[in-house]
């Protein structure tokens, strides 16, 4: 589709039919078959009709019925066992093409699915998750109705266009001119207004996306309309959304409801040109031209004002299916967008092995679980190296921007030796969460060098590096499931007791138990039912069971009140022991024990030392822990 978005690029229909013979081809080609047989059996009275008023013009003088009924009844007979097969042929691709359309949809689903959880984050800042989710309903209902309704009616009307056609040259070739004529300037109209119905239907489908994702958006921020009485100036951006979506389907209709019937009254003008010409020339005796050699006469007019009504009638048909074609090319072509997106690059080849470390520190790969990690380095001269699993992490000249004219880091450099717990303080916006999230590879740095053991991170693969950090946000994730479910989440091999252990390493033991199923009360809507405390405290359990060398909390206990951030916080301090942790926090009471407290400012490290050197320097970190100076 160009970027106007008005056009329809006709292949994705090719892309979709050549899917549905990948998964389903024989299905699909006794569907076909079965379309085709009806389509070409409702072709064929006409040359019933033809023979049997041909019969009754031979047999009119002699009346000489019996034999006239001799010769009919057969053809009669005939043509209800032809129908008669076709209905079966009709019901049975019916069914055929349900199941085929719906195992259609599974597989779509399923590769949308699978591959937009191999996309990067940035993906996901760039799209609406409204939008993402109009994917998943409007875009696939659509292309449910062009495979399970507009392919078989355009097969069918196809097939019978071109079978008429074909028996109206057998009989009269100047007639079939004339239709052919009028088909012409049923097509010009068809292509004026269906064109411009088609390019409704794709802005359509676009603005239902919109629409969709800014219902979604208002849903979950419907704490903040209403503490803040935006009801109205979120009605006024709604009105402003949905006017679009209006506009564009009022069109698309109209256009759309325009062409049944111009189709159909030029049908039926030419209907009746068909009759007039057919009389002229039959009574002037003009030499008809055709494949059968026959005369032109009442046994061809006839029938060809009825192959004239199929004719048309099936062109209208096909019109129509013009703008259901072009609806579900246009959600196609945004499904297909996120199955070919392209997936998170990962050159990464050092990978992260169960491993065997003797006293003397030798290192080697064991197919068990040891309760000891190690990466394993290959080289290129084809030789392995095993490094221990410590979590030394470094950060050399580090530059960053999520937009290239945009830059975030400045500079970093900063060395996390195994064990250390390094703080991160500084105003929103100062770059502590993206220093973290290059730590986790979800954004590739700029330039400078990450050192993970003493190995450049782009060497190890994401899912590797991802698996030795453990991650707790200030925003909780929980999943619809129970509670066990979800600290489980963390280490999906986890036994119950490991999971109760962290649970309890967390503080959140004792909050579960109290919960009317414990540890099997089912959570629904992230949590719904939990305080943002307890919710906070269950994903710090999840990563607690992890047990990650490297943690990660970003604003881990901002959620959870000062009582329940100093049981917390105990936890914490065990969970941290004998690992690398980096601590992002606003109130300066989490980071005082920290071993180092980089202080940033506008993606700059503008301090750094523990809590009593920095506040001896009586700088930066001085005045935000005196109150001089406020974080945000």
């Amino acid at each position: 589709m160009h970027k106007n978005g008005r056009k329809i690029d006709f292949r994705i229909l090719g892309r979709i039919i050549r899917l549905l013979f990948r998964y389903y081809p024989g299905l699909t080609a006794v569907t076909g078959v079965f379309i085709v047989f009806s389509a070409v059996v409702s072709s064929i009275p006409a040359i019933f009709l033809q023979k049997v008023i041909e019969t009754i013009g031979q047999f009119y003088k002699s009346r000489d019925w019996e034999a006239a009924k001799g010769v009919i009844m057969p053809q009669i007979t005939l043509l209800i066992s032809l129908y008669a097969v076709s209905v079966i042929c009709i019901l049975v691709y019916r069914q055929l093409s349900a199941y085929i359309t719906q195992g259609l949809l599974y597989h779509l689903r399923r590769q949308m699915f699978d591959n937009m959880q191999t996309l990067p984050i940035s993906y996901f800042d760039r799209n609406s998750y409204g939008d993402i989710m109009s994917y998943y309903t409007n875009d696939i209902d659509a292309i449910r109705q062009v495979v399970s309704e507009t392919l078989p009616v355009v097969l069918q009307s196809g097939v019978i266009v071109l079978t008429v056609l074909f028996i109206m040259a057998y009989y009269s070739v100047w007639l079939m001119l004339l239709v052919l004529l009028g088909v012409a300037l049923m097509l010009f109209v068809s292509r004026t207004v269906g064109g411009n119905s088609s390019k409704y239907f794709v802005r359509q489908q676009k603005a239902m996306g919109k629409t969709e994702g800014f219902i979604q958006e208002i849903m979950n921020g419907q704490k903040v309309v209403k503490v803040f009485c935006h009801e109205e100036r979120s009605g006024r951006d709604f009105d402003e959304v949905n006017e679009a979506l209006f506009q564009d389907s009022f069109r698309a209709h109209t256009f759309a409801n325009m062409l049944g019937p111009v189709i159909m009254n030029l049908g039926n003008i030419l209907y009746v040109l068909v009759a007039i010409v057919g009389g002229v020339l039959m009574i002037n005796g003009v030499p008809n031209v055709s494949i059968s050699g026959l005369a032109m006469g009442i046994s061809i007019v006839i029938p060809f004002l009825n192959m004239t009504k199929q004719f048309t009638g099936n062109l209208n048909q096909l019109s129509q299916q013009i703008n259901y074609i072009a609806m579900a090319l246009a959600g196609a072509q945004r499904v297909f967008a996120l199955t070919d997106e392209a997936p998170e690059a990962d050159d990464g080849y050092v990978t992260l092995v169960n491993a065997v470390i003797d006293s003397e520190g030798n290192v080697t790969e064991s197919p068990v679980k040891t309760g000891q990690w190690a990466w394993k380095h290959p080289h290129g001269d084809g030789t392995l190296t095993y490094t221990p699993l410590r979590g030394d992490v470094r950060m050399f000249d580090v530059d960053f921007g999520y937009t290239p004219d945009k830059p975030v880091l400045h500079d970093i450099t900063l060395y996390a030796e195994p064990g250390q717990k390094v703080a991160f303080v500084g105003a929103t916006g100062a770059g502590k969460t993206t220093v973290t999230n290059l730590l986790n590879r979800f954004y590739d740095i700029a330039d400078g060098k990450i050192r993970y053991d003493g190995i450049n991170i782009n060497k190890i693969r994401k899912a590797d590096l991802r698996r030795s950090l453990g991650l707790v946000l200030q925003e909780t994730n929980l999943f619809t499931g129970t509670v066990m479910e979800n600290i489980r989440y963390g280490r999906l091999d986890a036994t119950d007791e490991e999971c109760i252990a962290a649970a309890k390493l967390a503080g959140a033991d004792s909050f579960i138990t109290r919960l009317p199923e414990g540890y099997q009360t089912r959570l629904s809507g992230s949590g719904s039912n939990l305080s943002q405390g307890q919710r906070q405290l269950l994903s710090i359990a999840r990563a607690a069971v992890a047990n990650p060398p490297v943690m990660i909390l970003d604003e881990a206990t901002s959620s959870i009140d000062t009582r329940t951030e100093s049981i917390v916080q105990q936890g914490m301090d065990k969970l941290m022991e004998g690992r690398t942790v980096f601590v992002i926090a606003h109130r300066l009471s989490t980071v005082m024990n920290s071993d180092v407290i980089m202080v940033l400012d506008h993606g700059r490290i503008i301090e750094r030392g523990n809590h009593e050197q920095l506040i001896a320097e009586k700088g930066t970190y001085y005045q935000l822990y005196t109150g001089a100076f406020e974080l945000e």
